[in-house]
């Protein structure tokens, strides 16, 4: 039998690849895609404002903020950096430039319930308008209605009038004293105001009491009754001419309050109807009418008004008197006065009050809290009506009553504004101001995960934001995009006074954007990080007193960032080389590799090698993963090693069963590690303990497998391959040191300078392994072969599992007959017992 059947595939074909060649310096990094002196000409003359290689990103906004409909709000993913943010909102700029400019929100009094003020839309520049119309109209009457009470024509009206009630009022009394005298009595007020009714004596007025009592003392019964009765008639008289004098009194108020409203129309009615005409709004007509009636029912405030005092005859006259007033006053929400088109604001605190605004309140002295509806202050969301609000949702949801006030505004198009109050029970606003009109289109600012986590979960998402923008993270390594880079390269210089750039200096720069991206056929496109290295580059160029940023300037900002940062990659160097950490870089063993891991500290991710284990033994435990059963593995970790059994079933197992324990360990590994990216070198480690075929330790691996054993991309390529590099040369390099990468992670390569040069030196090496057989045949130095030829890995590892299973097999049949042997014989059949006699 020549070959094993492996679902697609054959051992025979995996065999059959090609002799692994290690890779050349030119294979290990990439250039950039543009002649030199393009890149000078570029950086001098060209302009990078747009964003790098997000057209479709742009078009999605560019439709959100085109379509005037709900829901057609737009939510910007990926967009996390200032220039990035001022470019999409050049984009909202246009836009409103070519939209029509919103008109003004105000507040004003309600004067029938003032605990709900009343909100009235004018046109743009209106708002600030009116609200200095109802300042001068107060000023105004405030200094002209004393005036008015104080004219001729008024004081002879008032003066006609109190005249005719004073003849009244003598009519009255005057009638009350001559019916009195023909009863015998006479009027005569008393010391507390009273009126009392005075016996005459013989017609004339008693002298004394004393006197008056004399002659009381010498008349009869008859007649002191007869007195003491017309007393009481009189005193009833009296009371009813008191409540007609007090009645005609409330007359003379009415009529002289009549006057006065008559006088003060003359002044308020014009200037109302004037102001009427001005602004032809209904809400503003409604407004005003009901100011016309409170100033007209409240004229003694106006006569009251305080007069400038001695030395502030200048002052306005209601400066110091605001407060008095406020009723009077508007109150300026949204003031559009200087806008030109739509507004386009950007909110970079998105709070509840700084979005909604918010209703503040006064204590007095006596710590007794209020408000009015002159307290009222918008947020930026009213801000925005008719336009454009940016802000970053990841700040806004996590922002108490945000998200939720925000779904409820753009679902109504209405906006209610209210103090937020986390807790109910405490809130002291008694204000309930008239909802507005909203129409304000969101562009909000977010992460993928947040996205995600909305759209999933919260059902009302979808329909509030119905186009997403997605900002991509990196594009292809073109000729425009190296353009693209030198160009903002070339500006940033210019606007920050930078020295110029010369070619070698924007090729390192456009390289160490195909790094980020983590691919040599692409660059990233969030170019922050550019701009950061070029000011790095700057800084040491000036250091130097050099004329222009070179290419070692920016090799050399770049080395001083992995310094500034690198001090644990360090220490486990130290430790590596001290032999603290174990990591075997010479000779060979059995069941032992070097895997490569990448660890991030932050800001800093760095390769670290690791030393991997497999042993094997009789049982039927199948593959343990330690790291799993020790509670240190992640899922993906996980999925790896059981991949691993598919693969020895796939390859191994189509005849008989694989019977085998075999433990996987990385060792002196005291925290978490995940990934598929070992799956590869565990296979190694565990086909070196099955087959007792030692590997080679100056070789790491890295590269996740399939159950074909086809060895598959990973992530950190670069980072891996130089953190073993680092430490080799700290242990010290012997020229055959190097590293195992997938095939399919070569354009992924962008690698140090360093490590290219000792390749080009033949003093360390790097492979690109496409199958798990080549993989082994370079770390053995034995070929895989297949299952029946005899010499080669697969038949070694198969005879050993079949040994395995046969010592397996044997040992259970011993165990058996040993059970057997020990059992006691069975006892012999009894007799019957006989049967008993009859009684």
């Amino acid at each position: 039998m020549d070959t094993e059947s492996t679902g697609s595939k054959t051992v025979r074909e995996l065999q059959a690849a090609a002799p692994t060649a290690e890779l050349k310096a030119l294979d290990l990094r990439g250039r950039a895609p543009v002649a030199a002196d393009e890149l000078v000409r570029a950086a001098e003359s060209l302009d990078a404002g747009e964003l790098l290689g997000q057209n479709r990103a742009l078009d999605a906004i560019r439709l959100a903020i085109g379509i005037d409909a709900p829901g057609y709000n737009v939510f910007v993913s990926g967009l996390r950096t200032r220039n990035e943010r001022e470019s999409a909102l050049r984009l909202l700029d246009e836009k409103a430039a070519t939209m029509p400019t919103p008109g003004d929100w105000v507040y004003v009094n309600n004067f029938r319930s003032p605990e709900a003020p009343v909100a009235i839309y004018l046109k743009a520049g209106q708002g600030r308008d009116l609200t200095q119309k109802m300042h001068d109209l107060v000023s105004y009457l405030i200094e002209q209605l004393p005036k008015a009470f104080r004219r001729e024509d008024f004081d002879r009206e008032r003066t006609t009038l109190r005249d005719k009630y004073n003849r009244r009022a003598q009519e009255l009394f005057g009638g009350l004293e001559a019916r009195a005298r023909e009863r015998g009595f006479a009027l005569q007020g008393s010391p507390t105001g009273q009126i009392v009714f005075i016996p005459l004596i013989e017609g004339k007025m008693p002298e004394s009491p004393e006197a008056l009592q004399k002659n009381m003392a010498t008349r009869s019964n008859e007649e002191r009754e007869r007195l003491g009765h017309a007393q009481a008639e009189l005193q009833d008289e009296l009371a009813k001419l008191v409540m007609r004098q007090q009645e005609v009194m409330r007359e003379l108020i009415g009529d002289i309050r009549a006057i006065e409203r008559s006088f003060a129309a003359r002044l308020i009615t014009p200037a109302i109807e004037d102001t009427k005409r001005h602004f032809s709004n209904p809400g503003v007509t409604s407004y005003l009418d009901q100011v016309a009636e409170h100033m007209l029912s409240h004229l003694d405030r106006f006569r009251e008004a305080a007069e400038p005092r001695q030395g502030d005859e200048d002052a306005h006259p209601l400066a110091e008197e605001a407060p008095r007033w406020f009723e009077y006053q508007v109150n300026l929400l949204v003031d559009n006065s200087s806008t030109k088109g739509a507004p386009v604001v950007s909110e970079d605190a998105p709070t509840y009050r700084n979005l909604f605004g918010t209703i503040e309140r006064w204590i007095d002295p006596l710590g007794r809290s209020g408000t009015n509806f002159t307290r009222i202050i918008g947020g930026s969301y009213l801000k925005s009506h008719g336009g454009f609000l940016v802000l970053d949702l990841e700040d806004a949801v996590i922002e108490p009553g945000v998200w939720k006030s925000l779904k409820r505004s753009l679902k109504s198009g209405r906006m209610t504004i209210e103090t937020f109050e986390p807790i109910p029970f405490f809130s002291t606003s008694g204000l309930r101001p008239e909802p507005i009109e909203a129409h304000t289109k969101l562009v909000v600012l977010g992460g993928p995960y947040l996205y995600n986590m909305l759209y999933f979960y919260d059902s009302e998402f979808s329909e509030l934001f119905k186009v997403k923008a997605e900002m991509r993270p990196a594009v292809e390594a073109d000729r425009d995009a190296a353009l693209h880079y030198a160009a903002r390269v070339g500006a940033l210089a210019r606007r920050e006074a930078l020295p110029p750039f010369s070619a070698s200096a924007l090729e390192k720069i456009v390289e160490y954007g195909m790094r980020l991206a983590g691919d040599r056929t692409r660059v990233v496109a969030i170019l922050e990080p550019v701009d950061d290295l070029a000011r790095e580059s700057a800084f040491f160029s000036r250091a130097e007193q050099a004329t222009k940023v070179e290419g070692s300037h920016v090799e050399r900002a770049l080395g001083e960032r992995v310094l500034r940062r690198n001090f644990i990659e360090e220490e486990i160097r130290r430790l590596i080389a001290r032999g603290i950490l174990v990591v075997n870089i010479k000779g060979s063993a059995v069941g032992q590799i070097n895997g490569l891991a990448v660890l991030d500290v932050g800001g800093y991710s760095f390769g670290r090698p690791s030393r991997v284990t497999a042993t094997v033994a009789m049982g039927q435990a199948g593959i343990v993963n330690i790291e799993r059963e020790s509670r240190l593995s992640g899922s993906t970790h996980d999925k790896g090693v059981m991949i691993l059994g598919g693969f020895l079933r796939s390859r191994f197992g189509q005849a008989q069963p694989i019977a085998m324990t075999a433990s996987i360990c990385f060792e002196q590994s005291y925290s978490g590690i995940d990934g598929d990216s070992a799956s590869s070198t565990e296979l190694y480690a565990l086909l070196s303990a099955l087959s007792g075929v030692p590997i080679r330790q100056e070789l790491a691996v890295t590269g996740s497998v399939d159950q074909y054993g086809t060895v598959q991309a990973i992530g950190g390529a670069n980072e891996k391959i130089e953190g073993y590099f680092r430490v080799c040369k700290a242990i010290g390099l012997t020229g055959s040191q190097g590293v195992m990468v997938p095939r399919a992670n070569v354009e992924n390569l962008m690698l140090d300078p360093e490590i290219l040069a000792a390749v080009d030196q033949g003093r360390f090496h790097i492979y690109p392994i496409d199958t798990i057989d080549q993989g082994i045949e370079l770390l053995t130095a034995v070929r895989a072969g297949a299952l029946d030829e005899p010499g080669t890995i697969n038949y070694l590892v198969m005879e050993r599992l079949k040994a395995l299973s046969e010592a397996l097999r044997n040992r259970a049949a011993t165990e058996t007959r040993i059970v057997q042997e020990a059992a006691p014989a069975p006892a012999p059949p009894q007799p019957p017992a006989p049967p008993e006699p009859p009684r």
